[in-house]
């Protein structure tokens, strides 16, 4: 700020001379106080001089709206909406979102610190404020390749960066309540700096829980229970209420929310898939919800706002107050959060449902090319197993939560797996696609339902590698080489021919595309996996698939580095023990 612009802000907020632009006629939310106040709005350049009896040299008729503090996403994965960061703005502004919290976790796995600069250099061709975390945790697990290893050096310079609030969820926290030296390194690069640490702690409780919170991990988006939430409540942590379009915390934990605790419990997305966003919206569906469960609408409105910015140290907005930002949505209503119109940085960018602002596209040459695959073959598919004893992972219809199961498949004389559509079995593979190692591991995938050809994506928390589930080795094998000819995203194969596909030429994990095509290719692509694949409507085919190599989520998974037990922590097998 220069000493003209703060003379002439001064001087607007006193009525001395006429503001750049005032919205008039609003009723006006104070998060500090909770009413809401009719009166105009101020707003000199990029911020807000006051609230009252303003003249300007625009005015704007708010039509006795209601005028609240833009919405703060305070944890959301750009990479999970399959979207651009230009494209992900693009479609949340319009429903009040004026800054969000993004974790770059997923394409820093693939493409390391590169991936990083990419996600934000584009973030600067959006209206929408996108501030980062820098991800903790590259690799997340050591039991699988991904594409970088970010250690505490490697985090040195992006720590310091003035558009990186901090690290990233930790969700090493075995790391953490161990006392890791390698975690350590990480939590000091992050303290020396001044930085935030942002948690991701599923489960822990206990003694366990207050050493992971004596680390100053700010907050925790992984509670699903009452008792969760109120346990990272009484150490100091923030609780984010997740509502994404995978998992679904929201309904269970506001009804948790007090007066005693409201101020530290946040709003937040996680993943927000453009269906998603086209059908409910974005923080404006979280509010609708809250409402829906009793909770009043100021207390909600301040978890989208004021406690977000509080949290995460952004103290120049959150608030319509003189001197902050001038990030402001009028609102019809205060049960559906209908959104009318949004400023950003005083700035009018979306009216009606439409982004007005023009959408300039960052170059993505340093993200292509990441699918890249040695020697991959109907070979590499092989298993020549002696048993048909097998472990098998079993699906659970509606989440990522898996079973370690076992089943008796049939076997040919060399001892390869022969589908049979008597059975709901069908191998599944993880092909390395970063370094060229020509890791390929495989197992057994129960629940999915396929009745024919083949799956691929390029999508696979956490590393990202290619993952695969089909009726025969030869199908597979089409999907996993046409995923790698159209550099990554969604193939499904019948019969040898492609009959759907999404490319995601950035980085493998998003579209160049518009968020309504993402939208309606998705749809093309469910549809084709239900009514041509055969797979059950029980199971989101592409989301279910994309975790289905996480490795830190119960009981059994698949890496490219093998058949991984994660309540043992160890490899097995595909064999199963008499």
């Amino acid at each position: 700020m220069t000493k003209e612009f703060l003379k002439k802000l001064i001087q607007t907020a006193a009525g001395t001379i006429p503001a750049d632009t005032v919205i008039k006629n609003c009723k006006v939310f104070n998060v500090f106080t909770g009413e809401f106040v009719q009166g105009d709005i101020a707003l000199c350049g990029d911020q807000i001089a006051g609230v009252g009896t303003y003249s300007g040299q625009t005015e704007v008729d708010a039509g006795g709206r209601y005028a609240v503090p833009g919405f703060i996403d305070s944890h959301i994965h750009i990479e999970s909406s399959y979207l651009s960061p230009e494209e992900l703005g693009r479609l949340l502004v319009p429903h009040g979102g004026t800054t969000i919290l993004a974790d770059p976790h997923e394409i820093v796995n693939v493409c390391g610190i590169q991936g990083l600069d990419y996600m934000m250099q584009a973030a600067e061709r959006t209206a929408l404020d996108v501030e980062f975390m820098l991800p903790s945790c590259v690799p997340a697990t050591p039991f699988e390749h991904a594409g970088a290893v970010i250690n505490a050096p490697e985090m040195a310079e992006p720590i310091q960066r003035d558009k990186v609030l901090g690290l990233g969820e930790f969700m090493n926290f075995p790391g953490v309540v161990n006392a890791d030296d390698m975690v350590l390194d990480k939590l000091m690069c992050a303290k020396q700096a001044g930085k935030l640490i942002d948690g991701h702690s599923p489960g822990l409780s206990g003694l366990a829980l207050n050493g992971y919170a004596a680390a100053r991990i700010q907050g925790d988006h992984e509670c699903s229970t009452l008792e969760d939430m109120q346990e990272r409540l009484s150490l100091g942590m923030y609780v984010l209420l997740r509502q994404g379009s995978a998992c679904h915390d929201l309904r269970t934990l506001v009804k948790g929310v007090t007066p005693a605790n409201s101020r530290r419990c946040l709003l937040c997305s996680d993943d927000r898939q453009p269906r998603t966003i086209l059908e409910e919206g974005h923080l404006d569906s979280h509010l609708r919800i809250c409402v829906e469960e009793g909770l009043d609408p100021a207390t909600a409105l301040r978890m989208a706002t004021l406690n977000a910015a509080e949290c995460f140290r952004l103290y120049d907005r959150g608030a319509i107050a003189p001197g902050y930002r001038a990030d402001i949505v009028l609102l019809d209503d205060l049960k559906q959060f209908h959104v009318d119109r949004v400023w950003i940085k005083g700035v009018l960018a979306a009216e009606k449902g439409e982004y007005l602002l023009p959408v300039e596209r960052y170059p993505i040459d340093t993200v292509k090319g990441s699918v890249r695959i040695r020697d991959f073959s109907v070979d590499k598919l092989r298993m020549g197993l002696k048993s048909g004893h097998v472990h098998a992972i079993e699906i659970q219809p509606g989440g990522v939560v898996t079973k370690k199961g076992v089943a008796d498949i049939p076997l040919d004389e060399r001892g390869e797996f022969v589908w049979s559509s008597e059975r709901d079995i069908a191998k599944v593979a993880v092909v390395e696609r970063h370094h060229e190692t020509g890791n390929v591991a495989c197992g057994f995938l129960k629940g999915y339902g396929i009745q024919a050809g083949a799956i691929a994506l390029s999508i696979a928390h956490d590393s990202h590698n290619v993952i695969a589930v089909g009726v025969s080795d030869q199908e597979m094998t089409d999907a996993v080489k046409a995923l790698e000819k159209q550099e990554g995203g969604i193939v499904l194969v019948k019969d040898g021919q492609v009959i759907s596909s999404m490319p995601m030429p950035i980085a493998g994990l998003m579209s160049d595309q518009s968020g309504q095509w993402v939208a309606e290719q998705l749809e093309v692509i469910h549809e084709a996996a239900y009514t041509q694949l055969g797979i059950h409507r029980s199971v989101e085919p592409v989301m279910t698939l994309c975790f289905m190599s996480l490795a830190v989520i119960p009981e059994l998974k698949l890496t490219d580095m093998g058949l991984f037990d994660v309540t043992q922590f160890q490899f097995i097998p595909v064999e199963a023990e008499a």
